[in-house]
Formats: structure tokens, C-alpha cells, sequence
């Protein structure tokens, strides 16, 4: 008995102690921590063919910040307005937007070959670049980006993609800043990318 009123206090306070060491270190070494634990693993390497028909990395748009978009040409809706408004918040921008890049990458590479993308993109800013490759390369980015996609049959010989519509924000070293998506207010769209342009 006299055993265990010496044991149980010397327990409680050897654990309350651990418990103050521990605290101590992350209020003295917090920053390293935080840091490593705050990235999230969004972007990475990829090669693909632009619209021009030359190689494209992810290392042609390392310099600037960038925003990334999958999609496809053949799209209904989501795909032509987030360009659109991709498109009016960068002339919103103003000169700020020469300091912006932007990639918009196929989901249906079958379909969407580079003189297409070319076509298709001629209709929003021309600062937007449009990525293809092959079954394999487009998978690879899609990874690299933690985005969904599959091909779902219509009718007759017909398809159409369905995809997360998702607007990765980037900065200028390949990290993952934040996220957009055509649903958000003009503003809240607009104030991301600014702040995007300033601190990426």
C-alpha cells in the first residue's frame, strides 16, 4: 500500500513534466513543423505537347505563379466558363496578369490534339497555354494534380468526360498557394488571384 502512495504521484508528476517539455519544444522550434506539415501535395512533374506543338514541363511555368485547370474542348458548360471568366479576371488584372501564368490541360487527349486546343483557345486570353500528350502523360498530370476523371458513354458512338473543375493556384517555385472554381463570386475569384500575383 505504502507502495503504491509513493508510485502513483511519482507517475503523475513525471507525465506532467513530459507533458511541459513536449510544449516547450514546439513553442521554441515551431516554424521547420509547421511548415512540412502545411504543404500539401497538389502539382508536380508532368510532360506534355502545347497548343503550338512544342514539349511542354512543369518547368516552363516555374518563374511565375501559375493557375492550372483540367478539362476538355468538347465540354458543355463548365470548361468554356471557367476559361471565360478566367479570361475576364485576368483583363481585370490589368498588368498584374503579365505576371501570371495559366495551363489548360485535357482530360480527353483522344480528341483534344494540339491544332484543336490551338483552335479552341484562340477564343480566350492568349496568355493560356494548352496542354495534350498521350493516355499515360495526361494520367500522369491528372495524378500529380489529385484530380478525377473518366470518360462516360452517350448515346450512339458518342462520349463526353466527366472531371473535377477545380482552378489549382500555384506559385512561382511549383507549390500549391490555393484553390478556385467558377462558382465563386467574381470578387472572392479576383482577390485569390491578386494575392496570388503578390505573394507567389
Amino acid at each position: 500500500m505504502n507502495f503504491r502512495r509513493l508510485v502513483v504521484p511519482l507517475l503523475v508528476f513525471t507525465a506532467g513534466l513530459l507533458v511541459l517539455v513536449v510544449t516547450a519544444g514546439l513553442l521554441l522550434f515551431p516554424s521547420g513543423q509547421q511548415q512540412s506539415a502545411g504543404k500539401v501535395p497538389v502539382g508536380g512533374p508532368f510532360r506534355l505537347t502545347s497548343h503550338e506543338g512544342k514539349p511542354f514541363t512543369e518547368e516552363n511555368l516555374k518563374g511565375k505563379p501559375f493557375v492550372v485547370f483540367f478539362g476538355f474542348t468538347h465540354c458543355p458548360e463548365v470548361c468554356p466558363t471557367t476559361l471565360y471568366d478566367l479570361t475576364q479576371d485576368m483583363a481585370a488584372l490589368g498588368r498584374d496578369a503579365d505576371r501570371l501564368q495559366a495551363a489548360f490541360i485535357t482530360v480527353d487527349p483522344a480528341r483534344d490534339t494540339p491544332e484543336l486546343m490551338k483552335t479552341y483557345l484562340s477564343s480566350f486570353d492568349p496568355r493560356i497555354v494548352g496542354l495534350s500528350g498521350t493516355e499515360d502523360e495526361i494520367a500522369a498530370a491528372a495524378r500529380a494534380y489529385k484530380i478525377y476523371y473518366r470518360k462516360v458513354p452517350t448515346e450512339g458512338q458518342d462520349y463526353t468526360m466527366d472531371h473535377s473543375a477545380t482552378l489549382f493556384l500555384m506559385d512561382s517555385k511549383g507549390e500549391f498557394y490555393g484553390t478556385s472554381n467558377f462558382q465563386e463570386p467574381e470578387e472572392t475569384r479576383r482577390s485569390k488571384l491578386r494575392q496570388l500575383v503578390k505573394n507567389g
